[in-house]
C-alpha cells in the first residue's frame, strides 16, 4: 500500500522535472543577442535525404559575441547546412565563406526583445500547465486507491499535501527560469 504511495509520489516528481527540464532546453533556443554554439543545436539539415543534426555534420563554434562560424565535415554538405540555418525559426541568415559559414546574429531591438519576453511567458506557462496535469493526475491516482480502500483517508491527504508541495516547488523554479530569461533577453 504505501509502495504504491510512494510510487505516485515520484512518479509525480520525476514528471514534474521533465516538464522543468523541457522549459529549460526551450529557453536556451530562444536567442539574446550573443552567441552561443546551442543556439543551433535543434537545426535539423536534409543531407543526402535524412533530416540529420546540425551538431552531426558540423563543428559549431562562436567567433566573437554576435558570430557563429559552423564548419562542415563534408565539404559536400556546406549549401544544405547553409540552406537549413536559414529556413529555420531563428531568422539567420548565414553566408558561406569558402569552406567555412559564418552566421552573424543581428542586434536585437526594442519591439523584438519583447516579443522574445512575450514568447518566454508563453514557455513558462506551458510548462506550468504541464505541472499541475501531473499534480491532477496524481491526485486522482490516489482517489482511485482510496476508492478501492488501499490506502486511508490519511494517506491520501498527506499524499496530496506532498504532491502539492512538489508542484509549488517546481513552479517555483519555472518562475525562476522565466525571470532569469526575461532579464537576460532585456540587457543590451
Amino acid at each position: 500500500m504505501a509502495e504504491s504511495v510512494d510510487k505516485i509520489k515520484q512518479d509525480a516528481d520525476a514528471r514534474m522535472a521533465k516538464s522543468v527540464e523541457a522549459l529549460k532546453a526551450d529557453l536556451g533556443k530562444i536567442r539574446t543577442g550573443r552567441a552561443h554554439a546551442g543556439l543551433l543545436d535543434h537545426v535539423k539539415v536534409d543531407y543526402y535525404g535524412t533530416k540529420t543534426q546540425l551538431n552531426q555534420l558540423a563543428n559549431v563554434s562562436v567567433a566573437d559575441a554576435r558570430t557563429l562560424t559552423v564548419a562542415p565535415y563534408d565539404k559536400g554538405a556546406t549549401a544544405a547546412i547553409e540552406k537549413a540555418i536559414r529556413e529555420s525559426d531563428l531568422g539567420l541568415n548565414p553566408a558561406a565563406a569558402g569552406q567555412v559559414i559564418r552566421v552573424p546574429l543581428p542586434v536585437l531591438t526594442e519591439e523584438r526583445r519583447r516579443e522574445l519576453g512575450k514568447h518566454v511567458h508563453k514557455e513558462g506557462e506551458a510548462a506550468k500547465i504541464a505541472i499541475r496535469n501531473v499534480r491532477r493526475d496524481s491526485n486522482q491516482h490516489l482517489k482511485d486507491l482510496l476508492k478501492k480502500k488501499l490506502i486511508t483517508e490519511d494517506d491520501d491527504k498527506r499524499a496530496e499535501d506532498a504532491v502539492q508541495k512538489s508542484t509549488d516547488r517546481f513552479i517555483a523554479e519555472v518562475d525562476k527560469l522565466i525571470a532569469a530569461k526575461e532579464h537576460e533577453i532585456m540587457q543590451i
